[in-house]
């Protein structure tokens, strides 16, 4: 499971179901995160979509998968590029988590 901090526009796009893939460069950073199946399937996945950095903020909890493919430039992408897709498939909810003091 990732959590993966998103801007305000896209956290809110993805909440509302108007965008359903997420973006990330194709890096050796990333490569490393994202998991990958051993004959390069999609691999299904849980992760977090966090409305910027820090501990209270923002979450949504989403199941879906990854692939390789152009992302949409509506959605962020440069066009022509390839990025690893999360292609999200089901929401379970936003949720606030706060440290106590």
């Amino acid at each position: 499971m990732l959590i993966l901090p998103v801007k305000k526009k896209w956290f809110d796009m993805e909440a509302e179901g108007t965008k359903s893939e997420e973006y990330r460069e194709i890096t050796p950073y990333w490569s490393a995160r994202i998991p990958h199946s051993d004959d390069g399937s999609p691999k299904p996945d849980m992760l977090y979509l966090r409305n910027g950095y820090g501990d209270a903020r923002p979450t949504l909890a989403v199941f879906g998968w990854w692939n390789i493919q152009e992302g949409k430039t509506e959605w962020g992408a440069e066009p022509g590029k390839k990025y690893y897709t999360f292609h999200i498939e089901k929401k379970y909810k936003i949720r606030i988590r706060r440290i106590l003091a």
